[in-house]
């Protein structure tokens, strides 16, 4: 039962702005900023990415909530996950994938602006080379390639077994042309931003242009609405991190544990990104998986990361924002 909306006051009385660095430029960002609340349950978070507008971050707020005013029990003691292998070059490969032991399905970042499909395919090969041949590897574009940009680059990375190929084109109708015109080249194709950022994330599922749905806690709504989604979509399903704190990655776990597809590694060891947590317990992978589990915050590692007074104040107006949207409906 999703919970009904907490005072604002309640919200804001143990909330906090952290500002997280990254050890290597993720999705365009060097420094990931979150705020972190406790509610009755335990500690959440609402972390939209800074340029989702008030509407779409209205989700992120409800699965905050979600987490924080709802006692949701673990369905498991642990899940898998996949490493994460940014737009590095492939000489930078193994010492990275060394920071995730025991994961045996590697994330691979392709088509970041700036690089070519030489440069993706040099990459998706020495992960390849590093993991060996039984290990999953999949890609993920972000929407960034043309269907024609999608067939060429496909044609050249297939050879390398993928799991999947997540979001390469950014519409549905792209996305399904694409899944047609690569009929038999034997790579599956992922839908996530397609899924996340759509008014409705079972579209893709209904309009037959993807294989696999990538589905994240925070942008769906919470574990509640996101349960919903994967129920209905009727696909296998990987759950994955919006580039959380460990508060957040354990809400994803929570998620992963009751929905996740078998054979499917989530995508949620990605603590291993940042240079510090907000907890002196982070959601590191161990033997190839996190546990399911709530973090407890550090209030030291809280006051070490916390944001700049200014941006502190904006994400606090940013919730009072949201909040009366959410009043509003």
């Amino acid at each position: 039962m999703v919970p009904s909306l907490p005072a604002l006051t309640d919200l804001l009385a143990d909330a906090h702005v952290v500002a997280l660095p990254m050890r290597v430029r993720f999705r365009g960002i060097t420094v990931r900023e979150a705020l972190v609340l406790r509610g009755p349950a335990g500690w959440t978070e609402f972390s939209p990415f800074v340029e989702y507008d008030d509407q779409e971050s209205a989700a992120w707020l409800r699965a905050a909530i979600d987490f924080g005013w709802t006692d949701h029990e673990p369905a498991a003691d642990s899940v898998p996950v996949n490493a994460t292998v940014p737009a590095i070059a492939s000489s930078a490969v193994a010492d990275l994938l060394g920071r995730y032991p025991g994961c045996t399905t590697a994330k691979v970042k392709v088509a970041e602006p700036g690089t070519t499909v030489e440069d993706d395919v040099a990459r998706v090969a020495e992960v390849r080379r590093v993991m060996g041949p039984d290990a999953a590897v999949r890609i993920d574009a972000n929407g960034l390639w043309s269907v024609d940009e999608a067939v060429v680059a496909l044609e050249r990375l297939a050879p390398f077994d993928l799991q999947y190929a997540e979001q390469p084109c950014r519409t549905v109708p792209e996305l399904a042309e694409l899944r047609r015109r690569i009929d038999g080249l034997g790579v599956r194709i992922a839908a996530d931003e397609s899924v996340r950022k759509a008014s409705d994330p079972l579209a893709v599922a209904r309009a037959g242009a993807a294989d696999v749905l990538v589905v994240k806690a925070q942008p769906l709504g919470g574990i509640t609405a996101a349960q919903a989604v994967i129920a209905e979509a009727g696909l296998p399903c990987v759950v994955s991190s919006a580039l959380d704190t460990s508060v957040g990655l354990g809400m994803g776990a929570f998620l992963a544990a009751s929905a996740m597809s078998a054979g499917y590694a989530a995508g949620l060891g990605t603590a291993v990104m940042f240079e510090g947590d907000v907890t002196s317990a982070p959601l590191l992978p161990t033997a190839g998986r996190i546990p399911v589990r709530r973090v407890d915050v550090s209030p030291e590692l809280v006051a070490r990361f916390r944001a700049a007074p200014e941006r502190a104040a904006w994400w606090r107006a940013r919730l009072e924002r949201v909040h009366a949207l959410l009043a509003g409906a």
